[in-house]
């Protein structure tokens, strides 16, 4: 009997048909795919408590127009259910822009280990974003999601400059040969504003390089995987074995 997978997305566009393909190469899994916000957070809480295996590639709890960002926290029946699921030791696989979903949800993104921001605030300047960067995945770590995989191996994909708690999280990939400093990124929240690919008076200190790492503050199994901006990143063979190693990893099926 295959394992039942639910994958929730929407908040952010990215194309479908090639992330089916990714989601058709991760093995045996019965798939249920829910989308923010039409497949509804009542909907989405009754089946995280029911899935095997939890992929969360949303954004979900933004609302973009006319140049300004509107944000809202999950429901409460979202957030028990996710609050629920991992106090009872199944655990979740977060992808690439998982990271800024939900900013009105602090618990979660204690857990997930960092946020990226879309908006200057308390916490400070608003986070950058870089698009097909070619850069070489180092791992550091042996751990079920990155064993078997080579050393370091290339990839161009989206990265980000944005708070990450590297006291949070076991690190396991280290995006190495791009520098996490303001001059190679741009401003989110010039983005949002419409200007794209601008960080005219725009400032960020240096981040971390650590794009894969499991939380050591989430009651249980929670990996983040930065990899998954679009078709080539989806299509790495090395990416879609940890993200299948990630998923057998978070619902019970590797042993650590």
């Amino acid at each position: 009997m295959a394992r039942s997978l639910l994958v929730l997305s929407g908040g952010h566009p990215y194309e479908e048909g090639p992330f089916d393909e990714l989601l058709a190469a991760l093995g045996d899994w019965d798939i249920t795919h829910l989308v923010h916000p039409e497949g509804g957070e009542a909907d989405a809480a009754e089946a995280i408590a029911a899935a095997d295996a939890l992929l969360f590639y949303d954004m979900a709890g933004y609302s973009f127009a006319d140049g300004a960002v509107t944000m809202r926290p999950p429901s409460p029946a979202f957030r028990q259910a996710v609050a629920a699921r991992f106090a009872g030791g199944k655990g979740a696989v977060a992808m690439h822009h998982a990271l800024a979903g939900w900013a009105l949800w602090p618990e979660w993104h204690e857990w997930l280990g960092g946020t990226f921001h879309y908006q200057p605030d308390a916490h400070g300047p608003d986070s950058g974003y870089r698009h097909d960067v070619a850069y070489e995945a180092q791992v550091v770590a042996d751990h079920p999601v990155t064993r078997g995989l080579p050393p370091s191996f290339p990839v161009t994909d989206e990265l980000y400059l944005c708070p990450i708690n590297e006291a949070a999280f076991t690190p396991l990939v280290r995006a190495e040969g791009f520098a996490f400093t303001r001059d190679n990124f741009y401003s989110a929240a010039k983005a949002v504003a419409g200007a794209m690919f601008s960080n005219d008076g725009w400032d960020h200190p240096p981040g971390s390089n650590c794009i894969a790492w499991e939380s050591r503050t989430c009651p249980a199994p929670l990996v983040y995987l930065q990899f998954g901006d679009g078709p080539p990143t989806y299509a790495n063979p090395n990416v879609r074995q940890m993200l299948r190693q990630a998923l057998d990893y978070t619902s019970g099926g590797a042993e650590a």
